[in-house]
């Protein structure tokens, strides 16, 4: 059912956080030689390990295109779902739908279901000038596609926004930056106001946290929050941070550090910061960007590139933690102890996903 004219709060709808209960995660599958190096062989045993440890608290479902699909039933998990599905790229989290939930007792608006989705508008981060590849008009579908197997309520929206440029904490507050949603390769027409109250009325949060910035390096999504910093619980946040002044990333961490302890959250509480430092820095390798295909299809990976590594961008599935590792021991090790204290309840697993963000898509069961 696609609902048009009226926005999900509306219906009673709201974006639940991340650490609310999931029926299942989604996934896309690699291939694209032009983003991942060496005909995506790396990425695809990366993401089968990431697939598998979020399998172990969770069902999960990993969509491949026709060429692909034997290739990802073969190696993934039989007990995690392949389905066949086209695609541009493998980025879920950004391009499928963000649901939204109804809570218990909601009676707003005149739809049964309890979870519905929105489908955002997308261009390929950034459009044909500044965005990730050239052609993105298979993307522009997968939300829909996701929407319509699980028989859920479509909210269609014009706004161009990818899900991990936003996070929200369950409780009526998001974080986002400006660097990305106010980019004019996004919404140009609209002002920043004009997008928070498209936020407010399709997430059904009463506060939007700006940050000015993400990661420093963070080119391809022009500053995702997910990157950067992301809600533990309402009230307390992490924070990528590096101690080291001559950093390019201090200044960043500096600014989103004042701006997060000087804002209260929708509800009127003080933000407790918790700073989870960054690894490396670490730089794309000549090997590794010679097994990229430079076809002029998609952005160059040149070699020397400073790529956006953060322990920020893990995952919360069903009393598990997924976090990426980057071979840097120090900051690998010290990454897992923050996440452990700060999820206590929870399994910390990581992935040893060196030089790869994997963006997933969670599925809410409330």
């Amino acid at each position: 059912m696609e609902v048009t004219g009226e926005a999900p709060a509306v219906h009673g709808y709201s974006m639940p956080a991340e650490w609310e209960p999931h029926s299942q995660t989604w996934m896309g599958w690699p291939e694209r030689p032009d983003n991942w190096r060496d005909n995506a062989l790396h990425a695809q045993l990366v993401f089968t390990k990431v697939a598998t440890a979020i399998s172990k608290f969770e069902p999960v479902t990993v969509c491949a295109s026709s060429a692909q699909w034997e290739n990802a039933r073969s190696q993934l998990p039989e007990h995690v779902r392949v389905l066949e599905m086209s695609m541009n790229d493998s980025w879920f989290r950004d391009i499928g739908p963000t649901f939204v939930v109804r809570k218990n007792g909601s009676n707003h608006g005149n739809l049964e279901q309890h979870i519905a989705g929105i489908d955002w508008n997308f261009n390929g981060w950034g459009g044909v000038d500044d965005g990730c590849y050239q052609d993105w008009s298979l993307d522009l579908l997968v939300a829909r596609k996701i929407i319509g197997m699980e028989k859920l309520p479509r909210f269609p929206h014009f706004m161009i926004l990818e899900g991990g440029s936003i996070h929200v904490d369950g409780d009526g507050t998001c974080l986002t930056t400006e660097e990305c949603l106010l980019n004019k390769n996004r919404n140009p027409n609209l002002t920043k106001e004009q997008i928070e109250d498209q936020l407010k009325a399709y997430l059904g949060v009463q506060k939007v946290i700006w940050l000015p910035y993400g990661l420093y390096g963070d080119d391809d999504t022009n500053g995702h929050i997910d990157n950067m910093c992301c809600f533990v619980r309402p009230g307390v946040v992490l924070l990528s941070w590096t101690d080291d002044e001559k950093d390019p990333q201090f200044k960043r961490s500096m600014e989103a550090l004042s701006i997060l302890s000087n804002t209260r959250d929708a509800n009127g509480r003080r933000l407790e910061i918790i700073k989870l430092h960054v690894p490396g820095p670490l730089y794309m390798t000549d090997e590794e960007a010679a097994g990229v295909v430079q076809d002029c299809n998609a952005k160059p990976r040149l070699p020397g590139t400073r790529l956006a590594a953060s322990y920020v961008n893990f995952y919360i599935a069903n009393g598990g933690i997924i976090t990426p590792q980057f071979g840097d021991q120090k900051w690998d090790d010290e990454a897992v102890r923050v996440l452990s204290q700060a999820f206590p309840n929870h399994e910390v697993r990581n992935t040893s996903v060196q030089f790869i963000n994997i963006y997933k898509l969670h599925m809410q069961d409330m």
